[in-house]
């Protein structure tokens, strides 16, 4: 081998790396997962950008009506409370002195704008007929219909971009079964 060729190897070499240093250490993006908290096993994982929102939606158990939480993440994978909205107060339900505010969406009653840090959390999964069920960019999960009567944590994950594009070219699913 000549050493021109050598020094052509060693620059391309050093090129590849850098494009996998740099991608490695750029962000890419968030993750919500949606885990079963006993068997440690993924449900759901869904991609978010920092701010973007997205909803659980359900029907109370003891008053069987509609509500949906609004949830968002930071950029670092922090979950926080936005907004709910019901049609009329449950066991459980109503305004804290001091998050957010109170205001009327067409039928609904809603507390917005409360910005409220949850972090991780566990939801008890309910029967077919709550069905809870996550919403982002007009897409439907419903949870009740596969994992009922199971505790699942939501958690969210800064990605790099190595991450996924690896992600991308394995073509991971998004929901589990």
């Amino acid at each position: 081998m000549t050493r021109s060729s050598s020094i052509i190897i060693f620059c391309v070499l050093g090129l590849v790396l850098s494009l996998i240093l740099t991608a490695w250490l750029t962000p890419g993006g968030l993750e919500l997962h949606v885990t079963l908290v006993k068997e440690k096993k993924p449900v759901l994982v869904l991609p978010l950008k920092p701010g973007e929102r997205f909803t659980i939606h359900y029907y109370h158990s003891v008053e069987n009506a509609p509500i949906w939480e609004e949830h968002s993440m930071d950029e670092t994978g922090k979950i926080y409370i936005e907004e709910e909205r019901y049609e009329k107060f449950g066991a459980g339900m109503g305004q804290m002195p001091g998050v957010g505010r109170k205001v009327k969406k067409g039928v609904y009653e809603a507390i917005t704008d409360m910005h409220m840090p949850t972090g991780d959390f566990i939801l008890r999964v309910g029967s077919p007929g709550v069905d809870h069920t996550i919403i982002l960019r007009d897409r439907r999960y419903n949870l009740s219909d596969t994992i009922a009567h199971k505790a699942v944590r939501f958690s969210g994950k800064s990605r790099s971009m190595l991450y996924l594009i690896w992600r991308a070219l394995k073509g991971s699913p998004q929901l589990y079964k």
